[in-house]
């Protein structure tokens, strides 16, 4: 795999980090349930850092990190409003939501994953594949829980 098909590969997946940490920090301050308002801080926080991470191997391999989410991205954060609107802002709503966004960040981590990546960028792409699907999880698990008590 070429350098540049590294870099783009770690591009892509800085969007996709950038949408999530957008998408949980919208989807934080639309939460009424104090705990859910932390706990999707919190993942919003991690993706910052997974972004920075991977800005940074970016720089390291000579190339020009990106700073934003994806056009796809901006669509989703908008739905997010709007289905909260539409809900009166409801915690499983808006978790039905992160957990659609962390559907689509998954798929992006296995597209990378699946690539021949040198084995340093391959480790930390797999560890932060690991937090997405903790964070999937989770998400999953506090929307059936809503669910359950519906």
């Amino acid at each position: 795999m070429s350098n540049d098909e590294v870099i783009d590969t770690l591009n892509d997946l800085i969007e996709t980090c950038k949408d999530g940490e957008y998408g949980f920090r919208t989807s934080s301050e639309h939460a009424k349930n104090p705990e859910l308002k932390t706990l999707l801080l919190d993942r919003a926080n991690d993706c910052q850092r997974g972004a920075s991470e991977l800005q940074s191997l970016v720089v390291q391999l000579g190339g020009e990190a990106d700073t934003g989410g994806s056009a796809l991205g901006a669509m989703h954060r908008g739905w997010v409003a709007v289905k909260a609107t539409l809900s009166s802002y409801d915690d499983k709503a808006i978790l039905e939501e992160c957990e659609r966004g962390e559907d689509t960040a998954l798929t992006s981590y296995r597209n990378a994953l699946a690539k021949p990546l040198p084995p340093q960028i391959q480790a930390v792409v797999d560890r932060q594949y690991q937090g997405v699907k903790r964070n999937h999880d989770q998400v999953r698990e506090l929307r059936n829980r809503l669910r359950a008590v519906s």
